[in-house]
């Protein structure tokens, strides 16, 4: 086993909206000083896209990498392991030669949306939806690359698609960019929707359907597998010559390992741009996933089950943005907490960038009903984040129809700087909330499954959860909040039929 003086792990965190790194040592604890965030933004496309092209995406991991060395260059010590998370569902393809053939296509990415009612005509979904953990959805690889193939002859993208050799996620272009290695986790390949979680193996009749091989798609390393920087990059960070890199887990899986959520009794809820709630445990999925949930993994050991929300934090920007409250954020939070649950009589639809959990309607978008003359804009803002805790509520049901949830642990930027939100949520829930100081759980996340794998620590369910501020539910409240949250449910039902 190694001596633990004085080493540490690298932790990078990639997500859509940021890339973030940091040193921690070889217990899980941060460095503060050496912490990096880089901003970033995927293009949004006239046409649905959400996208980023794959060697600038790879240019701002190599810019946090640097950052984060050039931070820690006071910090004595080796780096022994880099360990990383990446947001789930990115496609991109490259050729013989390992160069990119096409964009990096987020999950928020739509322009696949027709390919969708295709595959619904081909397979059984619900058989295929309780073999791969994924709904038809244009987040999930199958859609995507239907599209891609079927896109008309003439075009760029066609063409990509002929020249193409494998489909890759972002994190597994970085990996071969900085080691040579062509691989991906298990947990990055389970959340693709063309993935057996049962067997943890591609999934046969989806790539027969799409016309493709199994050659096609990155092998399958194993939960302790690492690579090393190649000659490139052991000249540039001659720091991590030696270090031995993990190939990523979802930022998902991550967030709930840095929550201390890693039990079946407990619940991540996070909301960032976009807005999740897992429940992550060790064992195998269940017999038969509810309809609106998905499933992935973390490691072969261990599963993650739960919905997300395409509208979250990015729905509140948007609101502040548009109704110009953005330099008003206390005052705005402020008169919130000053004005009764659904007082304002309006039905908010939270769809502004299509839904996911736990409808999946592919066309879905936003909405806001009953407004009147006296309707102001804090009344909007209100019912949009209620709006919000309701179709969480919902996830919430069908997690707890399978798992019995004894505590539910929010996270997240948007939560962080937004209590009336927090507090919102739990009196919608009737349940009472914790929200942990962890600034940046995907991270710690990535590290400690790290430090398990390597022997450092015993295991990551045994790790508790960070002490943190705790939101009690209001009964009145959420009595008001029952009877709101069926009406914006019945009209759900009524618009999206």
């Amino acid at each position: 086993m190694l001596s633990n003086t004085n080493q540490y792990i690298l932790s990078l965190d990639i997500g859509t909206s940021s890339v973030r790194a940091a040193l921690y040592d070889q217990t899980g604890r941060v460095l503060p000083r050496t912490m990096v965030k880089n901003e970033r933004t995927l293009t949004a496309t006239d046409d649905g896209g959400a996208e980023i092209d794959a060697d600038e995406a790879f240019d701002q991991i190599v810019a946090a990498v640097d950052d984060v060395l050039a931070k820690a260059e006071t910090v004595k010590g080796e780096i022994t392991h880099v360990a990383a998370s990446c947001f789930w569902h990115s496609l991109v393809g490259i050729d013989a030669k390992g160069k990119a053939t096409t964009k990096v296509l987020g999950w928020a990415d739509t322009r696949s949306r027709e390919a969708v009612a295709v595959l619904r005509k081909k397979f059984d979904e619900n058989e295929v939806h309780n073999g791969t953990g994924a709904r038809f959805h244009s987040s999930f690889w199958p859609a995507k690359l239907l599209w891609l193939k079927g896109r008309n002859t003439t075009s760029r993208e066609c063409a990509s698609f002929t020249n193409t050799n494998h489909w890759l996620s972002l994190s597994d272009y970085i990996l071969l960019r900085l080691t040579d290695n062509l691989a991906t986790s298990v947990s990055m390949a389970s959340a693709t929707g063309i993935f057996d979680i049962r067997k943890c193996e591609w999934d046969r009749d989806l790539i027969k359907f799409l016309k493709l091989k199994f050659a096609n798609f990155p092998p399958i390393s194993a939960d302790n597998a690492t690579y090393t920087l190649n000659a490139k990059f052991a000249k540039r960070w001659p720091r991590l010559a030696d270090a031995h890199w993990f190939p990523a887990i979802g930022d998902g899986a991550a967030n709930n390992i840095g929550a201390g959520c890693v039990t079946k009794s407990k619940a991540a809820l996070m909301i960032g741009t976009s807005g999740a709630m897992r429940v992550a445990y060790k064992g195998e999925p269940p017999a038969k996933i509810p309809s609106g949930l998905w499933c992935y993994r973390i490691d072969r050991k261990r599963v993650v089950i739960g919905g997300a929300l395409s509208d979250g934090g990015g729905l509140y920007q948007w609101l502040k943005d548009n109704l110009r409250l953005l330099a008003d954020d206390d005052k705005t939070e402020a008169e919130i907490a000053k004005r009764p649950p659904t007082g304002h009589g309006l039905i908010f639809l939270p769809f502004l960038a299509g839904e996911r959990s736990t409808g999946y309607h592919e066309n879905a978008t936003g909405a806001i009903l009953g407004l009147r003359t006296a309707t102001d804009t804090i009344d909007i803002v209100q019912a949009a984040l209620e709006s919000v805790a309701y179709r969480f509520a919902e996830i919430f049901d069908q997690l707890n129809s399978v798992i019995k949830i004894r505590e539910i642990i929010a996270s997240g930027g948007a939560l962080r700087h937004s209590p009336v939100w927090t507090q919102i949520i739990a009196d919608v829930f009737g349940r009472d909330l914790t929200l942990p100081d962890t600034r940046e759980a995907s991270s710690r996340g990535a590290c400690l499954l790290a430090l398990e794998t390597i022997g450092r620590i015993a295991a990551i369910d045994k790790i508790s959860t960070p002490k943190g501020q705790g939101f009690k539910s209001k009964p009145v409240n959420s009595n008001a909040y029952r009877s709101a949250r069926k009406r914006n449910s019945d009209k759900y039902k009524q618009v999206m039929s």
